[in-house]
Order: C-alpha cells, then sequence, then structure tokens
C-alpha cells in the first residue's frame, strides 16, 4: 500500500510481499512509504500504558471514540507528534476530506463499517486517487491488482475502478467487513488491510489473544506502526485545530451531479461543452486513464459533472449526442497540468434530472458517426482519411485484431447517449 511521504528519516525500510489471495490484504505489504517513526527492535511498551492514562490525548481519544477502539500509548503518541508537525499537509488532507469523506461515510452506512474507518484512506493515500505505491498498489484505499479483482473492480486499457473513489470505497468496505466477521475486532480489521487475514491468524495463534495489542510483537514492522497510525490519524483530523491545524481554503464546485453514459464519451468535449477545465473534470472522474468514457449499452458508465447553470444544458447534451455546437470550436480552458485539483465539500452523486430536449432542427454533423468499410479498405486506411486513432477505431468496434469486414458498419465518431441512473 502506498503511505504519506513525510522526511526521509521517518521512513521504515519496509517489506515487499508479493503473493496475493482471497486471504490477502487488498494491497501489497509494504508498498510504500508512510507517515513511519523508526523504531527499534524491541516491540514491547517501553513506558508502561498506565502511564498515559490521565493524558489529554487520551481523553480527548475517549471523546471521540465510537465503534472502532481508539487505544492511547507510546506508539500512537509518536505518530500524534509526527502529523501535527506537518501542518501543511495535514491543512492540505482536511480539505480534500470534505470532499472525499461524504462519499465514504455513505458507502460505510450502508456496509454496516464504522464511519470512522474513513480516516485510514488518508494514511493510504492521502486521499489521493491516483496514488500509485512503487509495487502498483492503486488509488485512495490502495488496492493491488488481484484484491481488487476478487473484490469486483474492473481494470481495462480505459479504465481502473482502484482509482474511483466511489467503486473502491465499496471494495475496502467488504473486505473489512470480510475481516471483522472472520475476528470480530476492527482494529484486528484494520490491521489486515495492511498485512492480510492469514499473517492476523497466525499472530492470534502464537500470542494466543484476540487483541491487537497482545499480537503486535507477532506482525510485520509494518503493520505494527499501521494501527497507531490509523488511531493517530483520527486523532489529529478531529482535535488538528488544538495543533494550530486548519483546513486549506478549497476553490472548486460545491456540488456535483451524475450521469449514466452508455457510449463512448471524450471527457475533453465535455469540459469544453461546460466551459470548465478539463483538470476538474479529470478529478470528478479519475478512474478513466485515457480521458475517454468507454460507456456501452449493457456496461454504462459514471460520468461526474460539476453542477452549472442550465444554460450550459443544451450544449452538453449535443456534446454527449454527437450534435454540432458552436462551444466546440473553442480552445479547452488553460490549465497548467492534468493533475488533481484540491476538490470541494460535500459532493452529490445522485440521478441527474435536468437531459435537456432535443433542439426542434438540428444541422447535420460534418464529421460521419459511422462508415461502412468497401471492399479493399483496411482499418488503418480508413482511420488515416478520417484523422482517427487505428488503436481508437478497433476498440470502438470491437476489432482486436485483424481487419473488419467487407460492408460493415464501423463507429468513426464515438459520442455518449444520456441515459437516466
Amino acid at each position: 500500500m502506498k503511505r504519506i511521504v513525510i522526511a526521509a528519516a521517518f521512513i521504515l525500510s519496509l517489506q515487499i510481499v508479493t503473493a496475493h489471495s482471497l486471504n490477502a490484504a487488498p494491497v501489497n505489504f509494504g508498498a510504500g512509504a508512510h507517515y513511519s517513526p523508526k523504531t527499534s527492535g524491541d516491540t514491547s511498551l517501553d513506558i508502561p500504558v498506565s502511564a498515559y492514562a490521565n493524558s489529554i490525548f487520551k481523553l480527548r481519544l475517549d471523546s471521540i471514540q465510537k465503534d472502532v477502539q481508539l487505544d492511547y500509548n507510546e506508539y500512537v503518541q509518536t505518530y500524534i507528534d509526527l502529523y501535527t508537525r506537518h501542518r501543511d499537509e495535514m491543512s492540505h488532507v482536511m480539505a480534500l476530506s470534505k470532499y472525499y469523506f461524504p462519499i465514504y461515510e455513505k458507502i460505510f452506512r450502508e456496509a454496516g463499517i464504522p464511519t470512522e474507518i474513513k480516516y485510514l484512506s488518508i494514511v493510504e493515500s492521502k486521499l489521493d486517487p491516483t496514488a500509485i505505491s512503487r509495487v502498483g498498489a492503486t488509488g485512495p484505499w490502495q488496492f493491488m491488482a488481484t484484491t481488487a479483482k476478487i473484490y469486483g473492480l474492473n481494470m481495462d486499457s480505459y479504465v481502473d475502478e482502484r482509482r474511483d473513489p466511489i467503486q473502491a470505497s465499496y471494495a475496502a468496505a467488504a473486505y473489512l467487513k470480510d475481516a471483522y466477521q472472520e475476528f470480530g475486532d476492527w482494529l484486528l480489521a484494520i490491521a489486515s488491510y495492511n498485512c492480510g487475514k492469514s499473517s492476523i491468524e497466525r499472530a492470534i495463534e502464537k500470542a494466543n489473544a484476540m487483541d491487537f495489542w497482545s499480537i503486535r510483537q507477532y506482525l510485520p514492522q509494518e503493520t505494527r506502526n499501521y494501527v497507531p497510525a490509523f488511531i493517530a490519524m483520527s486523532y489529529v483530523m478531529n482535535y488538528g485545530k488544538k495543533h494550530a491545524i486548519v483546513s486549506d481554503i478549497l476553490n472548486f464546485h460545491p456540488v456535483t451531479d451524475t450521469l449514466m453514459v452508455d457510449r463512448m464519451v471524450d471527457l475533453g468535449n465535455v469540459a469544453k461543452a461546460l466551459n470548465t477545465n478539463l483538470s476538474d473534470i479529470t478529478m470528478l472522474n479519475p478512474a478513466y486513464k485515457r480521458l475517454i468514457i468507454n460507456g456501452a449499452a449493457n456496461a454504462k458508465r459514471r460520468l461526474i459533472i460539476p453542477k452549472v447553470d442550465q444554460k450550459k444544458y443544451p450544449a452538453l447534451y449535443n456534446v454527449l449526442n454527437g450534435l454540432p455546437d458552436p462551444v466546440l470550436s473553442q480552445p479547452l480552458p488553460t490549465v497548467a497540468a492534468l493533475s488533481i485539483p484540491v476538490p470541494a465539500p460535500q459532493p452529490t452523486y445522485v440521478p441527474a434530472t435536468y437531459v435537456a430536449a432535443r433542439p426542434a432542427a438540428v444541422t447535420p454533423s460534418a464529421n460521419p458517426e459511422y462508415y461502412v468499410i468497401k471492399s479493399g479498405e483496411t482499418l488503418e486506411q480508413v482511420a488515416a482519411h478520417h484523422g482517427v486513432n487505428v488503436r481508437d477505431l478497433r476498440a470502438w468496434n470491437n476489432i482486436p485484431d485483424g481487419q473488419a469486414t467487407v460492408e460493415q458498419k464501423i463507429i468513426l465518431n464515438p459520442v455518449a447517449k444520456i441515459t437516466k441512473l
């Protein structure tokens, strides 16, 4: 799993484990660096837990404890100290949480998962949907490909649902629920998210105990620090103001709409129709690797857009239905890079209800949507003649290799058609 990179002095040398199975953790163990101060080889507490009994930190953790046990000891304090020293980074994370946490909370409530486990995603990825660890763990919940497939996440040349905050959160919730049903303890379920259920089972057998702190010394080094990091993050996200940590100011659309598309749609054209930056659209739709939504009649895809003035509905309708619109002749708003910007608070991903009526009179598109293959023609020739990429042409028409047949009708101008959820 990818961890938050802070300072080299605090980064542990982590063990890379490549095997995954149904009993594995969602990511490759030790996949990345995170807030992890150096520790000695001795895994026992250097100071008795009772020494922390009257600490203000313990009192604060007790006050926010819900379903997940938030113990306090020297390991947790070490991470609290570490996080509170990095105010700028924590301020940025707090800003991101205003967008992502409502998504996580809704999904976790539906799955019966304590909503406070949302803080685990910060330990995993700093709430970055495009985060990729050195071994390929990807997305806000840092899934490796094998485990992602087990929990229903799709990955192909167009989409990587590990990067989708909604889909990945459903998968994370499913994993955590499975682990809790096995161990009956949320801290053990959280620990298994890092090291895998089999590692927890072995540690339980060695310690002859069923709680995290009793089995901690038998767990991988990274996992020994993983649970304290989660507890400390829970503290900082609730009591950051006590340490002069405040959220960054957000400058993004506070509300969104969701559409389902059943054909190919270019995110660049959506951005033009809405007169917004492409980076804004890619931030809301991070799963689409090629900036193309590969929707199909039997596999509709989600398109999230910022809520806009109704005057833009006709232009959006035209774009999603392949109709000409003057807005498409305008240049895309300039952006420095296609990086993920800081998103805005409280997204909504409810079905859109504003689909505009088709204009009464529409001029036919200058570029045909379809073409019928003639005798002797190749896909390469057709692609060159119409100014499209032959690889896209093959993907749009499900022709992975070989040539189209004579008289075959192929798609040249893939666009999406709005369909309600």
